[in-house]
């Protein structure tokens, strides 16, 4: 398996789960938020983030980390795999705020130069109402760029930890 797309909320665990994917597989990690962010947390223009995007997947070994169901002909069309980290709601709220804590004012290593954590409650917000707004769209592009993509959806960190250990044992 050499190019697996890691997706769900914010706060879940998909840029953990990634980074032990690559480190297990030996594959490459493109984190989408380091693509689309420019530092201060400027938002990339839709033709910019496809090309560097389209660039960054161009190797055909990958874990992709992230959403961006925009973009989905790049990211959920070329996966040979779809891991869907589908945690709840709280969790993925507790997690971020406790991020944003404890990191606050450094990068992360999936996140672009020049963002620094925050505590920031539009992001929050996002989080908050993700299966509401966010989740169709992602359910849509899915069903549009890869109908037919084997998909595994978790909803624990026990799942996720189980299911590292019997599809990439350490």
């Amino acid at each position: 398996m050499d190019r697996i797309a890691v997706i769900g909320c914010s706060g879940g665990g998909k840029s953990t789960l990634a980074r032990k994917l690559c480190a297990r597989l030996g594959l490459p990690a493109v984190h989408l938020d380091v693509l689309f962010w420019r530092p201060g947390w400027v938002e990339s223009d839709d033709a910019s983030f496809h090309q560097r995007l389209s660039d960054a997947l161009a190797g055909g070994r990958w874990v992709s980390d992230g959403n961006f169901s925009r973009h989905g002909d790049l990211h959920f069309a070329g996966a040979e795999l779809i891991v869907w980290v589908d945690q709840p709601r709280a969790v993925c709220v507790r997690r971020a705020l406790w991020r944003a804590v404890t990191q606050f004012g450094r990068k992360r290593a999936d996140m672009a130069e020049g963002c620094r954590e925050k505590i920031d409650p539009k992001f929050i917000a996002y989080i908050w109402t993700w299966n509401r707004v966010t989740r169709p769209r992602i359910e849509a592009a899915l069903a549009a760029h890869a109908p037919g993509t084997p998909m595994v959806r978790l909803t624990s960190d026990r799942a996720i930890a189980e299911w590292l250990e019997a599809f990439a044992p350490g």
